[in-house]
């Protein structure tokens, strides 16, 4: 009873977030069926491990932080970390909001190890709160909160250090 109820929590959680979910993926490997891929890969291991969803309030963190853990299970295979490309996921979006918008933060936030990258993505690009971050990843509130803190900091340098070619430093 119980593993059908989660189930259909499951069900409707990737039926609503279908689009989230492949741009999540997207912007881990820069790549339409490698995405794809993830995706599906992580729909199997959510449907097959259902046994190990305690909180059914959680099915949606629950099923980010697979589809987190099987794009860095494919990038460690693999060894290539991209952030997607703004026009690509637009793209691939079809008619979702811009989120990539600008091309500075873009090229910021492909130079950010992945941990701080993670944490920026899933806080301001998927819109979780920092308990879900954290869920998803994996690591306490308090780890999240400092990975932000740090992430930002270093986004704001290097949004501020680094000119774009052609560009004066001020």
């Amino acid at each position: 009873m119980l593993n059908r109820k989660h189930e259909k929590l499951l069900i409707l959680c990737i039926t609503e977030h279908k689009e989230n979910v492949y741009r999540l993926a997207y912007s881990y490997v820069k790549n339409k069926e490698d995405a794809l891929d993830i995706v599906q890969d992580a729909i199997y291991k959510a449907m097959t491990n259902m046994d190990r969803l305690k909180d059914s309030e959680a099915v949606k963190s629950w099923f980010y932080r697979i589809v987190v853990n099987t794009a860095l299970d494919f990038l460690r295979r693999k060894k290539i970390v991209h952030m997607a490309d703004h026009e690509i996921i637009e793209f691939h979006a079809m008619g979702a909001e811009d989120i990539y918008s600008d091309l500075d933060l873009q090229r910021s936030l492909d130079d950010l190890p992945v941990k701080y990258r993670s944490v920026i993505v899933l806080r301001y690009f998927e819109d979780m709160k920092i308990e879900e971050v954290a869920d998803v990843l994996g690591e306490n509130v308090n780890t999240i909160k400092t990975r932000l803190y740090q992430a930002l900091q270093l986004l704001r340098i290097k949004m501020t250090v680094e000119p774009t070619k052609g560009e004066q430093v001020k």
